[in-house]
């Protein structure tokens, strides 16, 4: 996760940026930058690699001034260079930036229409340009971040210097954290924004979380924020206790929660690093062999990475055509598989450190075939040892129960099955165009998703009674039900399965009676009216049912629901990654309900490294 820190400060502010960008360091990060403001003008330091490098480059030439940002970056769209490195600056204006802006291109081709000039090939660059064009018509800075802010499209956190009003720093959040600081009267009033409490520790411990579509003037007369309508509004400030020794919950009961609404601006950053919105394609790193000599595709992975799996394999072999099968990590090795010639394997783990999955890449690798990982930790194990390295950019996650790992997995198998069927010419251009369009899409539409945390909060309670509980779905559906009823079992100890719903009628429809909730998937599509026949079946026999559809679903089958949770309506590609988000809330609110351990639920660990 890219990082942001900034300092509205009394004395020269360069030395504590770059503190503060060290504390951002265990969200991982390819090159930084800091800028500052000095006797007019606008001066920058920012260099490729390790904060080593800049820290060099700031000691030969040192940045004055009492105002200044700074950002540690993931090269996302654009190779980790200088040139695409935060902060960017476009005339009277400099800016960092974390997230994704969904329709920077036909902003970006707008701008160069105009004359403008850019610079770099990330989509930060246009967020400066396009407030430097408003100050043209508006001459004031708070003006026309008002102007721009609704044009921005995405998930973004956003901190913007002024070269000609040196006083001043404006920030804004939309699906992206950021929090406000305030100094003591030992700091003389000075002011400061953050990524999260962790990087302004040293600096203040008086913190306020910005909320949803929140943007903040920080001056030297004080701080002013504004809600998403432009309205004046007060956040509280609270004390953060962090240290630099903690990840912070921020204002968050648990990590788990944070997690799941960390989503949009993890997933929108892993799939920045695989999508060229410039040439309309999905790419993955260089690699060492030709993905159209791969005649087939194992996946292997434990618990809910093997769900991933699952999904992939809907993926692949729809868009690819590829024969794929999926093992379950602990077993692959043990039934003495056959591997043939010219097999991709695919190993998926957040840590890259599970002991399963760890031997089942070592013994696809003694049999000579080829491997690819998608893996969170580009430092352990199995980042070290498969051929293709396919990072998630999720950063560190301390909820046991994955959350946003899965969906960040889910968005680098997507760009594994894009290019799987590019490279064996089942995709053409326009196809593709059409696959990046979708996926751009993905993290405003975990953010609308998230929208409905307060209605499936409200409902907990009443599966938090249940003692079993059923998931239906159908396609990559059925996958992400075996996930809600993994995350459910987790985190709340409630007994729950998953079930492709075709099969109730063989079996499983026996459990079925007035005291069994029943949780359908059902976005409405091509697999929408075969879900709900099956779906009604079981209410004719008394199942309480939960469905989760898009507006149209719900207007179809909804009325007797129990209870309804509604979706955007998105592109089927993308469903599994975004209806992902109520099945994680579903089992959060049910474990507080029922007052379990939400982070450390009993008998689990976060990364297992034993067999």
């Amino acid at each position: 996760m890219c990082g942001i820190v900034g300092i509205l400060g009394t004395s020269d502010v360069a030395d504590r940026l770059f503190d503060g960008l060290k504390r951002l360091e265990y969200r991982g990060y390819d090159s930084a930058g800091i800028a500052t403001l000095h006797d007019g003008r606008l001066e920058r330091r920012r260099a490729q690699g390790k904060l080593v490098n800049l820290g060099r480059l700031l000691a030969a030439e040192p940045l004055p001034g009492r105002v200044g940002i700074a950002h540690t970056r993931w090269a996302t769209h654009g190779a980790p260079t200088e040139d695409n490195a935060h902060p960017h600056t476009a005339g009277r204006v400099t800016v960092v930036h974390n997230g994704i802006i969904e329709n920077f291109k036909p902003l970006r081709e707008e701008l160069q229409a105009q004359g403008r000039v850019f610079l770099s090939q990330t989509d930060t660059e246009v967020v400066a340009h396009l407030i430097d064009s408003a100050l043209d018509a508006t001459g004031d800075p708070q003006a026309a971040v008002r102007a721009v802010l609704p044009r921005l499209h995405g998930a973004f956190a956003l901190a913007i210097l002024f070269r000609d009003h040196p006083d001043m720093l404006i920030g804004a959040r939309l699906g992206s954290p950021l929090v406000v600081g305030y100094g003591g009267e030992d700091e003389g009033g000075e002011t400061f924004l953050g990524s999260d409490a962790l990087a302004l520790a040293p600096l203040t411990q008086r913190i306020a979380y910005l909320e949803e579509g929140d943007w903040v003037v920080l001056t030297r007369e004080g701080t002013q924020v504004f809600d998403r309508d432009n309205m004046a509004v007060e956040r509280p400030i609270t004390i953060s206790g962090v240290t630099g020794a903690l990840i912070d919950k921020g204002n968050h009961r648990h990590f788990m929660l944070k997690e799941i609404f960390e989503q949009p601006i993890v997933v929108a950053q892993t799939l920045r690093s695989y999508i060229r919105p410039l040439e309309e394609q999905v790419a993955l790193p260089d690699m060492d062999f030709d993905l159209s000599s791969v005649e087939r595709v194992t996946v292997v992975a434990c618990g809910t990475a093997s769900y991933v799996g699952m999904i992939g394999k809907y993926w692949i072999e729809r868009f690819a055509r590829l024969p794929v099968e999926v093992d379950v990590a602990s077993e692959f090795r043990y039934r003495d598989p056959v591997l043939l010639a010219n097999t991709l394997g695919v190993v998926v783990s957040q840590s890259g450190e599970t002991a399963d999955t760890l031997a089942a890449l070592r013994h696809m690798k003694q049999h000579g075939v080829t491997t690819a990982g998608i893996i969170n930790v580009p430092t352990s194990s199995m980042a070290r040892e498969v051929d293709l390295l396919l990072p998630t950019h999720a950063g560190p996650e301390i909820g046991v129960a994955s959350t946003k790992a899965f969906t960040c997995q889910l968005a680098v198998m997507a760009a594994l099955a894009i290019n799987l069927a590019r490279a064996k010419g089942k995709l053409d251009a326009a196809e593709e165009r059409e696959i990046v369009h979708h996926l751009l899409e993905v993290p405003s539409a975990i953010s609308a998703a998230l929208a409905h945390d307060d209605e499936i909060k409200a409902m907990a309670g009443t599966i938090a009674g249940a003692r079993d509980v059923l998931y239906l779905g159908r396609g990559p559906d059925y996958p992400l039900a075996l996930e809600g009823a993994l995350k459910l079992k987790e985190i709340s100890y409630i007994h729950a399965e998953g079930y492709a719903s075709g099969e109730m009628k063989h079996g499983p429809i026996a459990l079925i009676d007035e005291h069994v909730p029943l949780i359908v998937l059902a976005p409405s599509g091509p697999l929408f009216d075969k879900t709900v026949s099956n779906m009604q079946e079981a209410q004719a026999r008394g199942a309480q049912v939960v469905l989760i559809s898009d507006a149209d679903g719900l207007a179809q089958a909804g009325d007797d629901a129990v209870a309804t949770i509604e979706m955007p309506k998105v592109h089927p590609l993308i469903a599994p990654i975004v209806y992902a988000i109520p099945v994680q809330l579903l089992a959060y609110h049910v474990a507080v309900a029922k007052g379990t351990d939400v982070d450390q639920p009993r008998n689990l660990a976060k990364s297992v490294t034993v067999e």
